[in-house]
């Protein structure tokens, strides 16, 4: 199982006392049939009752140690399955936090919660059932063996003619079922990224009356599914149907032939009866052994996919030697030179220059200062602000933050000094004072309080009945989108960084209140590096200066008067939303 085994070592006690235990119920299980032929053979034949009560009372003894043993066994199963199932969702998890947005974007959330979740629940079931199965069902098949040659050696050839069959119909379920449940596995993780989409954007769906082609796609994703599962079901389910009639018929001959001997004064009844007892716990163990195989053909595909995540590694890492993050007013807080950037697997390899997402960027940003991008959908302003916390690494080129490559910097130092507010703002389940704490743990209700005043939010906190201790749901939808992004950015501003980035975080805001946000910004946040993308040229026009991307390459640099005279770009920009501010007002 590759990079799992591992999970193993803290359960080594419990996986040698759970098969010890499974190993003797067999055992006693196995001396059933033979005790069963000396009360037949012995006491029944010669009448001898105590006989027969004293062999009753052992069998029953065998029994009752038997089950105790079973339920050890059980016991030990439920300890190291479930423990090892929480080992690896905590490893896993902590892994895929470490994991950059290049590695994330690979493997799509959807499937990342299906490794975490469906993927343990069969590496978890597989333990189990090695645990209390593994061992006890092949050593029935061949103890069975050995005590039905034991007590007749002609009859019990039929079983070797068998178990040969058997064999190869495992191998061939095997050979069979093991690349189809993979199929199984990722078509799930289509089911869950589609559910995923409808529920995140269920109003949108119902907004644009598009519920019955919605309801066509999941079908079809659903179906597809479906088709995967029944081709697997349907292999696996011939296993126990073709074990039972082959080792049915193993009695059937057995019956027979054992009649012949007996009636030929060559064996004893109660020695064929024990041979047809031990028939039916190979029989048994058959079965389980085929549905063993199912089980494990299911649990080595899933540890693949665990393997997979656990198994790729973050290309965002910390340096061998961090070099100490110093802050100098004189030395530009964020400085790009010449950088390249590209979303694809090998960048290196990349020769036209249009495959990268950023296109020679360069520009600096001085303690302090506000800095404004704005460019069309697509342009890149959210890539360029996602290199400066290494979310991602510049093939080409340097980030600085004050003076020196960001890649040299130790990784949570470094984002302790950048507050970020995404696109889309995330808030988490709990209270607003949780979430604005989320920064510095310990903030006190006095630094909350400023930190929403500057972002906007006090004003409607107040009116809250519980205020700060408002609880906000997952998600934070009983909040709108305008209060989410101004709680957002209170968050960050808690934090008190010596870097603000603000990805498009004024979309939801109304004109008044971008306004006072800015104002407010500059006044009470003076010794903080801004950085704001936006889609408003009015939101920019008061920034120190501002970039203006086209299709990730710059195309405009200056101040907001220098770039309505230079740039034809930023100048189409404004005047559209020139146009548009005059439409609304008409």
């Amino acid at each position: 199982m590759g990079n799992i085994k591992h999970f193993f070592r803290p359960y080594k006690k419990l996986l040698i006392i759970g098969p010890a235990f499974k190993l003797m119920e067999a055992i006693l299980e196995l001396l059933l049939p033979f005790f069963m032929s000396k009360v037949i053979d012995v006491g029944l034949k010669n009448g001898d009752k105590a006989y027969v009560w004293k062999m009753g009372m052992i069998m029953l003894i065998t029994a009752i140690v038997g089950v105790v043993c079973a339920l050890i066994c059980q016991y030990s199963a439920s300890l190291v399955s479930q423990g090892m199932g929480t080992d690896i969702r905590n490893a896993l998890f902590k892994h895929m936090e470490t994991l950059s947005g290049k590695e994330q974007d690979k493997f799509g959330t959807s499937s990342l919660v299906n490794r975490i979740t469906n993927d343990v629940n069969q590496i978890q079931l597989a333990v189990a059932m090695f645990i209390r199965l593994v061992i006890r069902a092949p050593f029935l098949c061949i103890g069975g063996l050995i005590m039905s040659f034991v007590l007749d050696v002609s009859l019990s050839l039929i079983l070797l003619i068998v178990i040969p069959v058997f064999i190869l119909i495992l191998y061939y379920t095997m050979k069979r079922s093991i690349p189809l449940y993979g199929n199984v596995q990722k078509k799930l993780d289509e089911i869950s990224l589609k559910l995923r989409e409808n529920l995140s954007g269920v109003r949108v769906i119902r907004a644009f009356a598009r519920k019955d082609r919605e309801k066509e796609r999941f079908d079809r994703i659903n179906n597809e599914y479906a088709v995967n599962a029944v081709k697997v079901g349907k292999i696996s389910a011939m296993l126990n149907p073709l074990t039972s009639v082959v080792l049915n018929f193993a009695i059937v001959a057995i019956i027979w032939a054992g009649a012949v001997r007996v009636n030929n004064g060559l064996m004893e009844t109660g020695e064929v009866i024990a041979i047809v007892g031990y028939v039916t716990q190979i029989l048994a163990a058959m079965i389980v052994i085929s549905n063993l195989v199912v089980i494990f053909t299911k649990a080595y595909a899933s540890a693949g996919r665990i393997n997979e995540v656990l198994g790729t590694q973050t290309s965002i890492t910390n340096p061998e030697k961090s070099q100490e993050l110093v802050v100098d007013e004189r030395i530009p807080a964020v400085e790009f030179n010449s950088v390249f950037f590209a979303y694809k697997e090998n960048p290196d390899n990349i020769k036209d220059t249009s495959s990268y997402a950023l296109s020679d960027i360069s520009f600096r940003i001085m303690k302090g200062e506000s800095f404004g991008i704005i460019g069309g959908t697509g342009s890149g302003k959210s890539t360029v602000i996602n290199l400066i916390p290494r979310f991602y690494d510049n093939q080409k080129g340097s980030v600085k933050v004050f003076g020196k490559e960001v890649k040299n910097y130790n990784l949570k130092k470094l984002r302790e000094i950048i507050g970020l507010v995404p696109q889309k703002s995330v808030l988490i389940t709990g209270t607003i004072a949780d979430n604005l704490r989320w920064g510095k743990e310990n903030a006190p209700y006095e630094e909350l309080k400023k930190a929403a005043e500057i972002a906007q939010a006090e004003e409607f906190i107040n009116k809250l009945p519980e205020g700060y201790d408002t609880p906000i749901r997952r998600g934070g939808v009983n909040v709108s989108g305008g209060q989410r992004q101004r709680l957002a950015i209170a968050r960050a501003l808690v934090k008190k960084p010596e870097i603000l980035i603000l990805d498009d975080s004024f979309s939801a805001l109304d004109y008044a209140t971008d306004a006072a946000l800015r104002k407010a910004l500059k006044e009470k946040a003076k010794n903080t590096t801004v950085i704001i993308i936006s889609q408003r040229a009015s939101t920019l026009r008061n920034c120190d200066s501002i970039l203006v991307l086209n299709e990730g390459e710059t195309v405009g640099l200056g101040t907001h008067e220098e770039l309505l005279r230079t740039c034809e770009v930023y100048q189409e920009i404004c005047r559209s939303q020139e146009v548009a501010g005059v439409n609304e007002t008409a």
